[in-house]
């Protein structure tokens, strides 16, 4: 039998993060140890409670819930132009969640988790990057320890998505790096085996469910099911397509299976000054004079969207 592969969800639930967390808790691949939180989406105070709930759902009270930053390391929190609903989740209006937080601050979980599991652990970065850049400048040692980080980070300027889709609040931008910029570029400057999945890719418009998906999860008539469904609804019904939902189940579904992207290793540059492009990732792919001090970092440029929705059917379904 396979080892179950171990990961570390790093989350602002948030729709996509909710979802992510029941593909992540639900598939027969991994072995979820820990979900830390962070302000996104919504302030922590939300997505702590939102991250409870969804592993309330799923009976899996036995992982634990950390609390992490409430605002980016220097600069104060945005606010999403995209709303999610007044609950975060798409207004599902989840019971109020009884598990309780885990003592450790998320951050100080990230470290010991990484530690307890060396070169065994893969992060999921479905959120701006605060809690995992205060985790590498309070323990730089855990870096070389960390399997890889499958991050849902930047625009790449690859395809028409990658702009058109832009979710950070300018035209250039991704929410997770727009939030917090100086995280992403500690982050991609740290040597880590990074995989950046960004809006070139997560926002395709190929990654919709289609008519077929709807009808089985509709047969379903499973909690599950009826909570990504009211999420498919909720966005649909405000003039956005399904992918909005499975932005961040994309980092998952990599881990799970990492054929579905196909990646290209890339020089990429965070904007931390600019006022239109704050937060961009600039790729650097000149034949000459090319920025050699820039991190190297894998980068998704294709996907198997087929492969990826069957994946998050039957981790719903299952």
């Amino acid at each position: 039998m396979t080892e179950l592969k171990k990961v570390l969800i790093d989350c602002d639930p948030g729709m996509d993060d909710s979802l992510a967390i029941i593909v992540a808790c639900k598939s027969e691949a991994l072995d979820v140890k820990a979900i830390t939180t962070v302000s996104g989406n919504y302030h922590v105070d939300v997505t702590q409670v939102n991250a409870r709930k969804t592993l309330e759902l799923l009976n899996r009270t036995d992982i634990p819930v950390a609390r992490g930053m409430a605002k980016p390391i220097v600069r104060d929190l945005a606010s999403d132009p995209f709303t999610h609903g007044e609950d975060g989740q798409a207004d599902a209006n989840l019971p109020d969640p009884t598990m309780e937080l885990a003592d450790q601050h998320a951050v100080d979980l990230i470290i010991d988790t990484v530690k307890k599991y060396p070169n065994e652990l893969y992060i999921a970065a479905l959120a701006p990057l605060t809690n995992i850049a205060m985790a590498f400048l309070k323990s730089p040692e855990i870096i070389p320890m960390i399997k890889g980080i499958y991050a849902i980070a930047g625009a790449f300027g690859l395809n028409k998505y990658s702009s058109a889709n832009a979710t950070g609040d300018n035209p250039q931008s991704e929410w997770n790096v727009y939030v917090d910029p100086e995280a992403a570029d500690i982050v991609f400057k740290s040597g880590v085996p990074l995989t950046a999945i960004g809006l070139d890719v997560a926002t395709h418009f190929d990654v919709n469910f289609s008519e077929q998906h709807l009808l089985t999860l509709e047969s379903a008539k499973t909690k599950e099911a009826d909570f990504l469904l009211n999420m498919i609804n909720f966005v649909n019904n405000r003039g956005f397509e399904s992918y909005c939902v499975l932005i961040d189940s994309m980092a998952i579904g990599a881990i799970i299976d990492e054929s579905i992207i196909k990646t290209l290793k890339g020089k990429v540059g965070i904007e931390t000054k600019g006022e239109i492009t704050l937060g961009m990732t600039v790729l650097d792919t000149r034949h000459h004079h090319t920025w050699n001090d820039l991190p190297e970092v894998n980068i998704a440029y294709e996907a198997n969207y087929e492969k990826f929705l069957g994946i998050v059917i039957d981790a719903v379904l299952k």
